[in-house]
């Protein structure tokens, strides 16, 4: 599945709620659902700069394909977190790093949001194609 597929697929799940408070309660379902996070990875280095809340996003580079795990103490954000990991996770960095997002725009998600939460959706989102680039480049370099 492309990443504009799951995208398209995050827009009809959200379709699916009226009203925003239900689909508050999605993103939390969707936080609970993410996968276990390994305890070594809480450290500063993958603490995300610029969130309210606390989250650690840590990449991992085989075959050309980075995969993310993520951990937030916040309900709401783990969520937010949830989803951009299904979104970015399984994919080259030149995909994460060409990749139009535009799923937030369209389910709305930027504008229900507080601004430190909407502030920490960018800083989440930036450190996921800082770590493409950063794993691109070294893919060009070798």
């Amino acid at each position: 599945m492309t990443i504009n597929e799951i995208q398209d697929q995050i827009i009809d799940e959200f379709a699916q709620f009226g009203d925003w408070m239900e689909r508050y309660e999605y993103l939390i379902d969707l936080g609970r659902s993410l996968g276990p996070f390994d305890e070594r990875h809480k450290t500063p280095e993958y603490l995300i700069e610029g969130c309210q809340s606390k989250v650690w996003l840590y990449p991992s580079f085989e075959n050309g394909i980075i995969t993310f795990s993520a951990e937030s103490d916040a309900l709401i954000t783990r969520g937010i977190v949830a989803l951009l990991v299904r979104v970015f996770s399984g994919r080259t960095p030149a995909e994460i790093v060409e990749a139009n997002i535009y799923f937030i725009e369209k389910i709305g998600l930027r504008e229900n949001l507080s601004p430190t939460r909407s502030n920490g959706l960018l800083a989440m989102m930036k450190q996921m194609r800082l770590y493409a680039l950063a794993y691109k480049s070294k893919e060009e370099h070798a």
